[in-house]
């Protein structure tokens, strides 16, 4: 039956606007046979059903056998377990003219058990593990990633037929972190498991109904439909139900990430531990007679085609700049910097798993920051759009919040500055961020400040001889006895006399 918001507008469609029954198809998607239905409905009365007595005592003395061929189905291949026809044959066979129960109460009492049986899991009884299907969870390791240290997590994605499994590494556990290891895992692999076991993560389910329903998220249906798998869900506080991937997680932490890795780029790390999978696979399963390798090959045969067209795994939101075009996410605790240029306004920003991006009106990156995790206050600072609008307006430099955030060299350096020349300085130490970023050239500014130089071209010329390695003079102090040179005014019509009387006459 559909609901009544739906069966109304078909009635004000048809008695309201005059539309016909092709018409209110078209605009419904509902088959002419319903459209017809509703319209000509007159009896609204709710019918309440009869109410059967599902105990089935008939079936009491054959219960506790039924039970035991369906628990011991659950080691044998689906196609090899019992129907509620076997079932009933079965009985009739064993207990001839004694068994008087009808087919109708042996399937019905088949259909509830089979449910209840395979949905409850305590007796840890091997489950049939599928080519092609998955399990994905999430540990946790620490590394060091351009010597800062970080308390991670990896995302696990097991094939328990063949006991092959991928990992990637994350600064946290989010939907972000999720889509965007599964992705790569996927894109590595060439294609798509049919089934993935999750737990309840809240990532994805937002409730579990009674009935063992799960409400999801909106991100991860649509992620689930634009790689056509279907989601599976463990019960609750029931882990060991996706015990593959429970062990591929302690598995991958035990062997490739001990000692704690130290590397320079996440995104470079993660691609070397792709390979070290795939190398790790040429062992012997633990107890098939081959290996993990030859085994994975009968997965890979199940996987789902890649799609097509790119799926954006990111997500997107609108914040609120303050009066310095500058925002707060994860409860206020992580400031990140846009521009002066949007300062109190509302801003699009599109956020990943390691970096979050303002974007302009025309949805362009306009700085990219690396996103923060943990629960400590920390800010990001890109300083290239602030100091490129304040090369515009030199003269209103002191003037703004902006001038007492720059670092105290910085202040001192343009406090040095002739007002005329500003504009030009602030454009040289926007280029020089460019060139090797802002903390650089804060570098070459302390420099500055030694040798005593203001002016944009001679910032350039020491900027490029402390970034190409030479060997750096000290700055040469002068005493209080070196004179002064005179300026001296050339007189150029000296000049032209000399050359007139020159001349060579012809």
């Amino acid at each position: 039956m559909l609901e009544m918001t739906e069966i109304q507008n078909i009635r004000e469609l048809y008695f309201e606007e005059g539309k016909n029954i092709s018409e209110i198809q078209n605009l419904t998607g509902r088959d002419r046979k319903t459209i017809r239905m509703y319209i000509n409905k007159e009896d609204w009365n709710i019918r309440e059903t009869e109410k059967h007595d599902k105990s089935f005592p008939k079936l009491e003395q054959y219960k506790t056998e039924i039970d035991e061929w369906l628990t011991e189905d659950k080691k044998a291949k689906k196609k090899q377990r019992h129907t509620a026809k076997r079932v009933f044959d079965r009985l009739v066979s064993k207990y001839g003219d004694s068994f008087t129960c009808s087919y109708r109460t042996v399937a019905g009492y088949f259909s509830i058990r089979k449910k209840e049986i395979y949905n409850n899991n305590k007796g840890y009884l091997p489950l049939e593990h599928i080519a092609g299907e998955a399990q994905a969870d999430f540990g946790e390791a620490e590394y060091y990633e351009n010597g800062k240290l970080y308390s991670g997590k990896y995302l696990n994605l097991s094939f328990p037929y063949s006991n092959k499994g991928y990992f990637q590494l994350f600064k946290g556990e989010n939907q972000e972190c999720l889509f965007e290891g599964l992705k790569t895992i996927f894109e590595y692999i060439g294609g798509v498991p049919t089934r993935i076991w999750f737990d309840n993560p809240s990532t994805i389910v937002t409730k579990i109904l009674k009935n063992g329903e799960r409400n999801l998220t909106n991100a991860f249906l649509r992620f689930s439909e634009h790689y056509r798998f279907n989601g599976a869900f463990c019960n609750a506080n029931s882990g060991h139900e996706k015990g593959s991937v429970e062990g591929k997680v302690g598995y991958h932490r035990r062997n490739m990430l001990v000692p704690v890795p130290r590397f320079s780029r996440l995104t470079d790390f993660n691609n070397e531990l792709l390979i070290k999978c795939d190398e790790d696979a040429e062992r012997d399963h633990y107890r098939k007679d081959t290996t993990i390798k030859e085994l994975f090959e009968q997965d890979t045969a199940e996987l789902l085609q890649l799609p097509k067209t790119q799926l954006d795994v990111s997500k997107y939101s609108t914040v609120k700049t303050n009066n310095y075009g500058r925002f707060y996410l994860n409860n206020g605790l992580h400031e990140y910097s846009v521009s002066p240029k949007y300062a109190s306004t509302h801003v699009r920003i599109k956020i990943t798993a390691n970096n979050v991006f303002p974007l302009d009106d025309s949805l362009r990156e306009i700085v990219k920051h690396e996103r923060f995790y943990g629960e400590n206050k920390q800010q990001s600072m890109k300083w290239l759009p602030y100091l490129t609008q304040l090369s515009r307006s030199p003269g209103a430099l002191k003037y703004t919040g902006i001038y007492q955030m720059l670092p105290e060299p910085m202040q001192n350096f343009l406090g040095k500055c002739d007002k005329s020349r500003k504009g030009t300085v602030l454009k040289m130490i926007a280029s020089l961020t460019t060139m090797n970023g802002f903390e650089q050239a804060v570098k070459t500014i302390n420099h500055a400040l030694e040798y005593e130089i203001t002016d944009s071209d001679s910032l350039l010329s020491l900027h490029k001889r402390i970034h190409t390695n030479s060997d750096e003079l000290p700055p040469v102090k002068l005493t209080d006895n070196i004179p002064e040179m005179l300026s001296v005014i050339p007189d150029f019509n000296q000049y032209d006399q000399k050359l007139e009387s020159s001349r060579v006459r012809i």
